[in-house]
C-alpha cells in the first residue's frame, strides 16, 4: 500500500506523541525499517519545557551556539567594550583579524563589516602586528605542508595548526598558500605524472661534464648527515665550468623548500641568461610542480639522471664524497650551528683554496677568474 506524504507525516506524528512503533506498523501494514526511516528527519531533543526541535532546527541551533562562543572568546581577548570608540574597536578586532570569520569579529563588537574591511585593507602596509602575523603563519603553514609531503590543502592545514594552538581561518591559510604558491600535490598528480613520463628520458647532460663558459650547466644533489640522532640534509649546487659549489642549504626536512631555497640563492647571487642546463636526479623534490615551475619561468632547462644511473650525476657525487671524507666524517660538532659553520667553511675552502685535479690543480675561483680576465681581453 502507497501512502501519501500527508499520511506518512500523520503516522510519524503518533509515534512523536507517544504511539509504540510495533503497533503504528502493523496498523499500517509497513515495515519497521521503512517506518524509522520516515522518523529519521523529524527525530526531537526533549529540553526541559517540552519542546520539539527537528534535526535540522538541532544543526542550527548547533551553528549558532558555535558562534556564541566565538563571540564570546573575541570579547574576551580584545581590550575594549562594545560602547567603546569605533577607532578603538577596529583596532582591537584587527589584532584577531584571521584567527576569526569576519562576521563573527564584527558582531561580536557591533562593527560595520565594511567599515571593518576598509580599515583591515586600508592599514595592511602600515600594521607592523598584522604584517607580523601573517609572516608567522607563512611559516607554520608552509611547514605543516612539507612535514606533509605537500598534500595537504587550506582545511587540513587549518585543521592541523589548530591542533597545535594556533587559531587561523581557513580562509586566512588558502590567501596565504596563494601567496607563497602552495597547492595540494593531489590536485596536479596525474598531470605532473604524465608530464613527468613524457620527459623522464631527457638527459641533457649524457655525461658530458665538460663544458666552455660558466652558468652554462649546474648539476645538483642532497646528501644526509645525522647529527645528534637527527638526520641533517645538505643540498647543494655546483656550477661544471669551474666545479665551483654556487650556494648550499642546510635542513631538518629533505622537501622541495630545500631544493627551491638553493636554488634560489644561487639564481639571485649568479644571475645566469637563458637557456642554463640544471641537472640532478629524479627525486621527488626535483621533480615536483612548484620546482619545475620555477626554472621554467627562469628560463632554464631541466635535466634529469637516468634512474639508477648515479654516474650520470658524477660531479655531485663525488663533491659530496670529499666534503664527508674530508669534513663531516673527521668532525665530532657540538651543535647543529657548529655544523653549518664548518659545512660553510669547507665550502670556502674548496672554493677559493683547494687544488682540482680536473682544473689542472687550480681552484675554483682561480678557474672561473682567469676565464673572465680572458673575456675582457677580447
Amino acid at each position: 500500500m502507497k501512502l501519501s506524504k500527508e499520511e506518512k507525516y500523520q503516522l510519524v506524528q503518533r509515534y512523536l506523541n507517544g504511539g509504540l512503533a510495533t503497533d503504528i506498523c502493523m496498523e499500517a501494514g509497513i515495515a519497521r525499517s521503512t517506518f524509522y526511516d520516515w522518523i529519521r528527519p523529524y527525530k526531537v531533543a526533549n529540553s526541559d519545557v517540552e519542546y520539539a526541535v527537528s534535526a535540522s532546527e538541532s544543526a542550527k541551533m548547533k551553528q549558532y551556539i558555535t558562534k556564541l562562543e566565538q563571540k564570546i572568546e573575541v570579547l574576551q581577548k580584545v581590550n575594549c567594550t562594545v560602547s567603546a570608540p569605533l577607532k578603538e574597536k577596529l583596532h582591537a578586532l584587527a589584532q584577531l583579524h584571521g584567527q576569526y570569520r569576519v562576521h563573527v569579529l564584527c558582531e561580536a563588537l557591533n562593527v560595520d563589516r565594511g567599515t571593518f574591511y576598509n580599515h583591515i585593507f586600508r592599514s595592511k602596509k602600515d600594521n607592523n602586528s598584522y604584517q607580523f602575523r601573517r609572516n608567522q603563519l607563512s611559516e607554520l603553514i608552509r611547514q605543516v605542508y612539507e612535514e606533509n609531503d605537500q598534500i595537504y590543502g587550506a582545511k587540513k592545514i587549518r585543521a592541523v595548526l589548530s591542533e597545535r594552538g594556533v587559531a587561523v581561518s581557513d580562509k586566512m591559510v588558502a590567501e596565504l598558500m596563494q601567496e607563497m604558491n602552495l597547492h595540494s600535490i593531489r590536485n596536479y598528480a596525474k598531470q605532473d605524472y604524465l608530464q613527468f613520463k613524457e620527459k623522464k628520458k631527457t638527459d641533457h647532460l649524457k655525461m658530458r661534464f665538460s663544458v666552455h663558459a660558466p652558468n652554462q650547466v649546474w648539476v645538483s644533489d642532497v646528501t644526509y648527515y645525522k647529527h645528534e640522532s637527527r638526520f641533517q640534509y645538505i643540498c647543494a649546487i655546483i656550477d661544471l665550468y669551474a666545479r665551483k659549489v654556487v650556494a648550499h642549504k642546510i635542513s631538518q626536512k629533505h622537501s622541495s623548500q630545500l631544493i627551491t631555497a638553493t636554488f634560489k640563492q644561487a639564481y639571485s647571487s649568479r644571475r645566469p641568461e637563458a637557456g642554463l642546463i640544471f641537472h640532478s636526479d629524479r627525486g621527488v623534490q626535483y621533480t615536483s610542480h612548484a620546482f619545475q615551475n620555477l626554472l621554467k619561468n627562469c628560463g632554464v632547462i631541466q635535466s634529469f639522471s637516468p634512474s639508477g644511473r648515479p654516474q650520470h650525476n658524477a660531479v655531485m657525487e663525488s663533491f659530496f664524497s670529499t666534503m664527508k671524507r674530508e669534513e663531516l666524517y673527521r668532525t665530532n660538532y657540538h651543535s647543529l650551528n657548529e655544523l653549518k659553520e664548518r659545512v660553510e667553511r669547507f665550502i670556502n675552502r674548496y672554493n677559493n683554496e683547494r687544488p682540482h685535479i680536473t682544473l689542472n690543480y687550480k681552484t675554483p675561483n682561480a678557474h672561473e677568474r682567469l676565464f673572465f680576465k680572458k673575456q675582457e681581453k677580447q
